[in-house]
């Protein structure tokens, strides 16, 4: 990462996923001046049987959560998809509205789910962030990171590929802000020994940076790099 600006477009199925994913790395562009953008495929509890009331909580959490890195709701793009029933919605439908947005904020560098993650919304939110971004004459996408979500990418298909990360991200000075955005997310977070509690998150940031050689970092799957 450097500190040329860049465009950054985030593609996740659900809110939380950009705070588990990414958000120290996000911090870390929201420090350098670069533009940020989010799409959500899906609220991410409506599967549960939640009301209106819950759906919304859901979304100002997650307006919370993003002022935390200077995001304001022009730059949140909730796509409303049934969750976790994305197998059900035509791709290409999916595929559409991601390029469209994309020719609006015309970002170069996109982050988005690993191809075989557990959860099938997470499956269809890279399978469309990638086609929106094939290479072409005037697309304007040049590095494409996938991140791993806990409880989900570690209990991939282990006869297919496996999230093996190649490149990591120091936020070492950013995992106590990490580490709020996600205790906003409170139905979401749970307590140790699950990995999805704030103190296994925090030992994932651990274990990855000693991979790095920094106190703690975010790891990625390189997707594409273009120079």
């Amino acid at each position: 990462m450097t500190k040329k600006n860049n465009s950054v477009l985030v593609v996740a199925a659900h809110p939380d996923d950009e705070a588990i994913g990414c958000f120290g790395t996000l911090l870390k562009h929201y420090k350098f001046g670069d533009e940020i953008n989010i799409i959500f495929l899906s609220d991410g509890v409506s599967s549960r049987g939640v009301n209106k009331k819950k759906k919304h909580e859901r979304k100002k959490n997650c307006l919370k959560v993003l002022k935390i890195i200077g995001l304001k709701s022009k730059n949140v793009f909730f796509l409303d998809y049934p969750d976790n029933m994305m197998d059900a919605v035509p791709l290409l439908d999916v595929i559409k509205n991601i390029e469209e947005i994309k020719k609006k904020i015309q970002p170069n560098v996109l982050y988005t789910h690993f191809s075989n993650d557990l959860n099938i919304d997470h499956r269809i939110a890279y399978q469309a962030a990638i086609t929106a971004s094939r290479p072409s004459k005037n697309e304007t996408i040049k590095k494409i990171l996938c991140f791993e979500i806990v409880s989900s990418t570690e209990w991939s298909d282990k006869n297919k590929k496996i999230f093996s990360p190649n490149y990591f991200v120091d936020i070492s000075k950013f995992i106590n802000r990490k580490l709020k955005a996600l205790a906003i997310y409170d139905k979401e977070i749970k307590k140790s020994p699950n990995a999805r509690s704030l103190e296994n998150i925090k030992n994932l940031a651990l274990l990855r940076g000693s991979r790095a050689g920094v106190n703690y970092a975010e790891a990625f799957f390189i997707e594409r790099i273009q120079n």
